[in-house]
């Protein structure tokens, strides 16, 4: 009952909150709906920035992975910073002064329209495909193992996850399709806080108890147990080697945080240009310290479990909250994990809605659609794409390297294909919508051919790194028989004040000279 109470208690608090900070906002309009006004604060973007990258994929996933590989896969963590340095400093300037509503936007004023419908089309189709089965089906693995849902409702643990799952998905729809940006946003911000306190709580608790009261001494139990586990230099054969952060990794997080709309659309909601390069770079800093949440445990997983888990990794998690929570934090915890689920869905369904609804039901349906239908045309999108993937969340179950390098893989389907053509259209002008079209689909099909249909012996992170380099090739080749006639020139929309954060710069140098200090730190 006590963890029922708190579970309750919590989750009912954020719904609140969110309504009340809401109920005077106009969200029938395309910016109020989709960019929260144009109003975000550094803040709040950063809260919602984190959560929505942090979900269930993280705490089950990548806790269930460094139970099994070790501390080598915060590179997925600290090396994000890298890459938010890079979208505050160069890419959201750009992105503000033209004044986006989505990413593909870009792409239509950088090369044509055809290019930006066949990049809204992929994302669309990565959203229902990759992510967000993930979220949902990470999400009821948590829950269902905390509220034993099964054993209550006296079904099979199956019946229990479909059921946790189309909860999970309900719910999360309810706050995209209902609420819009703002209410994604706000909700993220107090998850956040929630997610950071009761993560944290885990592996202090679980420290303090293997250390009988000193959490630094069960931090040296740990350490003691298995040194191995702490090298954060991955072997060339590991689950990621030290090699892959120079090649297709890079490419990745630059994408995932410079051009991925679900992530980017806070900052593109930001009230000006210094609190999008705060929010950015809060976020950054944030990246740094987010590994003692979703990849310690997993160490200290293994202190208790052995390797007895190795073949349900993605158990671990679960199994450590359960052992280390007293059932009055059990509730709280369940609720700080249902909001990490809801905050990704309803972050990728709101992003989802804003593609279509500008980028094809604005263009390719309706051209004369009114802020309120495109509202519409946004929430009916938003429904349908949320029962698809409520609908394919089982379907991920079993993954052998775990959830999130499953996860990592489907990206790269899409991410890296996108990435080509936007780091191309940002830095190299002398690259045309030919060779950018055709740099999508060579990338495309190279990847699903050497990944999926005829796997090759190379780490699939490397596979990015080389798909990268041969899209630039080929864009050049095409380009140069179909070259680009005009140079592009971002447009100014003049809405929004762009002077620069004065700090931004300091910061920046900051948080590089701290990710390289820990790889110095913890490399072996």
């Amino acid at each position: 009952m006590q963890t029922l109470l708190s579970f309750v208690g919590f989750t009912a608090f954020v719904a609140f909150y969110s309504w009340y900070k809401l109920r005077k906002d106009p969200l029938s309009s395309r910016d109020g709906y989709f960019l929260g006004g144009r109003s975000l604060t550094g803040i709040v973007i950063a809260g919602s920035m984190l959560l929505t990258n942090i979900s269930t994929e993280h705490l089950i996933g990548l806790n269930g992975s460094s139970y099994k590989n070790g501390f080598i896969i915060i590179a997925w963590e600290v090396t994000s910073a890298l890459a938010l340095i890079v979208a505050a400093l160069y890419f959201i300037p750009t992105y503000l002064k033209m004044g986006l509503t989505t990413i593909p936007q870009y792409l239509e004023a950088r090369f044509d329209s055809t290019t930006r419908t066949l990049v809204a089309f992929f994302l669309m189709i990565s959203f229902v495909v990759t992510l967000l089965p993930i979220v949902l089906f990470t999400g009821a693995i948590n829950l269902e193992s905390i509220f034993n849902v099964s054993e209550v409702l006296n079904v099979t643990q199956t019946e229990g996850l479909w059921i946790t799952v189309v909860a999970i998905g309900l719910i999360g729809s309810c706050y995209a399709i209902f609420g819009g940006l703002k209410a994604v946003a706000y909700s993220d911000t107090i998850n956040g806080i929630g997610l950071f306190l009761g993560g944290l709580l885990v592996p202090i608790l679980a420290l303090w108890d293997i250390g009988n009261g000193n959490v630094l001494t069960g931090l040296s139990k740990v350490y003691e147990n298995s040194p191995e586990k702490f090298n954060v230099i991955g072997a060339p054969d590991s689950v990621l080697p030290f090699s892959a952060l120079f090649t297709g990794l890079v490419i990745n997080q630059l994408y995932f945080w410079g051009m991925n709309q679900t992530i980017v659309q806070r900052a593109l909601g930001a009230k000006n240009l210094v609190e999008a390069q705060k929010g950015l770079l809060y976020t950054g800093a944030l990246k740094i310290f987010v590994p003692v949440i979703i990849v310690l445990p997993g160490v200290i997983g293994f202190y208790y479990f052995g390797d007895s888990l190795y073949e349900n990794q993605d158990m671990i998690y679960p199994e450590l909250i359960k052992k280390v929570l007293p059932l009055s934090l059990v509730g709280f915890f369940a609720a700080v994990v249902m909001g990490a689920v809801l905050s990704t869905f309803n972050s990728v369904l709101n992003s989802a809605a804003t593609i279509f609804s500008v980028g094809i039901y604005k263009r390719l349906i309706d051209k004369d659609a009114s802020d309120r239908k495109l509202v519409r045309a946004g929430k009916i999108s938003s429904s349908i794409l949320a029962i698809v993937a409520i609908m394919a969340a089982p379907l991920v179950a079993g993954a052998p390297e775990g959830l999130y390098q499953l996860l990592q893989q489907l990206n790269g389907i899409f991410f890296i294909p996108i990435a080509s053509i936007m780091i191309a259209g940002l830095f190299i002008p002398r690259i045309s919508a030919a060779g950018a079209k055709t740099a999508l689909f060579v990338g495309l099909a190279f990847y699903i051919a050497t990944t999926f249909i005829f796997p090759i012996d190379i780490h699939f992170v490397h596979i990015w790194g080389i798909e990268f380099v041969l899209n630039i090739i080929v864009m050049f080749i095409v380009s140069r028989f179909y070259p680009n006639t005009e140079r592009f020139e971002p447009a100014d929309f003049g809405g929004l004040e762009l002077k620069q954060w004065k700090y931004a710069k300091p910061f920046s140098a900051i948080l590089t000279i701290i990710i390289i200090g820990i790889y110095i730190w913890l490399g072996q």
